[in-house]
């Protein structure tokens, strides 16, 4: 069984080999149509649409909605340090004129802590909501110890600080993983190669993802810090299975060559990857049925981006690349068979397949 899996696989790799350009051209052209879902995606969802299935809690907000400003069931809160009435009153006035805002309650300070109720007309969690706290905020930047605080100021902060995650964070995962590959392959170009196939396979699972969620599920939005998370997993996925095929292509091209070399360890490795990515996939897909939509949609986008890897990138993207860069692929470093002639790797950097080199 094991002799006919990597027969299988090499026989896959054989196929890459004859046309590498190709498999190479159409490998990106379905990542870059499948990626095509990132121009469409909206980020944020709402409180009413975070559950699979609508709670009771919502159902109640939907319904006191109808008779009263969107905003009553859960006010936005400014507090300010004071225990003067005539100062809480002041704020309550200004933040009355802020358009987007239905009333503004002054509450007499207590333990010197005042408090002024702002009712919003959007509804909690909206990008309206979120556009009248930062104009509520505006209008009291001038205050010293005024905070603005409530669910639709959270959700604005929440949705602010995933933005700002996902500019720091992604960056440094990938230069972290970029740096630990430079030295376990003692390469430059092989890395840079690498990180740069998982990327794709994250832009093209969150992309085809967005069709899903809209198309299928029903969702209005991704979940602000999905993308970070699903990123984390993918990036950390991704890399072990290109560890595992390009240390074992490392191997076998020290012996018969880069081109030879990746196509035997697609063979010994394709099979045992694949299965263990499969696998993975459908623990992932589980996520699905949980009554949180972040949740089945981190699972949805981690078992499409596994499957992408291991059935694709892996099988046929990096393969391909390696046969068409040979021994340059490991740029810096030097990768070539023992005893071997100035002849040879001239054939060699003309694209020949290279000879198995002879050990005494």
């Amino acid at each position: 069984m094991l002799s006919e899996s990597r027969s299988l696989w090499r026989r896959i790799g054989d196929t890459v080999a004859r046309a590498p350009g190709v498999s190479i051209l159409a490998t990106l052209g379905v990542l870059a149509a499948m990626a095509f879902g990132l121009t469409q995606t909206v980020s944020g969802l709402p409180p009413e649409d975070q559950f699979l299935e609508t709670p009771e809690a919502i159902t109640a907000s939907e319904r006191l909605a109808e008779s009263f400003p969107a905003g009553t069931s859960d006010p936005v809160l400014v507090v300010t340090r004071t225990d003067e009435v005539a100062v809480v009153e002041e704020l309550a006035e200004r933040v009355g004129d802020v358009e987007g805002v239905t009333s503004a309650t002054a509450v007499e300070p207590v333990e010197g802590i005042g408090q002024v109720q702002v009712v919003l007309e959007a509804d909690p969690g909206s990008d309206a909501s979120a556009a009248t706290v930062a104009d509520v905020r505006s209008a009291l930047e001038v205050e010293t110890g005024t905070y603005v605080t409530g669910g639709a100021a959270s959700t604005a902060d929440e949705s602010a600080g995933n933005v700002r995650d996902r500019w720091v964070v992604m960056p440094l995962i990938l230069v972290l993983v970029l740096g630990a590959l430079m030295g376990l392959l003692r390469s430059v170009l092989a890395p840079i190669i690498l990180v740069t196939s998982v990327v794709a396979t994250f832009a093209a699972a969150l992309g085809v993802s967005w069709w899903l969620f809209t198309g299928i599920f029903g969702f209005s939005a991704i979940d602000a810090s999905m993308p970070l998370l699903a990123f984390l997993f993918l990036v950390a996925l991704g890399v072990d299975y290109n560890i595992f095929l390009i240390t074992r292509t490392l191997e076998e091209a020290k012996v018969h060559g880069t081109r030879e070399g990746v196509l035997r360890a697609l063979g010994a490795t394709g099979g045992v990857i694949t299965s263990a990515g499969i696998l993975l996939a459908a623990v992932f897909a589980v996520l699905g049925v949980l009554p949180l939509v972040v949740l089945a949609q981190i699972g949805v986008v981690i078992c499409i981006g596994v499957l992408m890897d291991t059935l694709v990138v892996r099988t046929v993207l990096v393969p391909a690349i390696v046969r068409v860069l040979g021994p340059t692929f490991w740029w810096p470093r030097k990768v070539e068979p023992a005893g071997r002639t100035g002849e040879t790797r001239r054939a060699d950097r003309s694209g020949d397949q290279e000879p198995v080199a002879v050990s005494g």
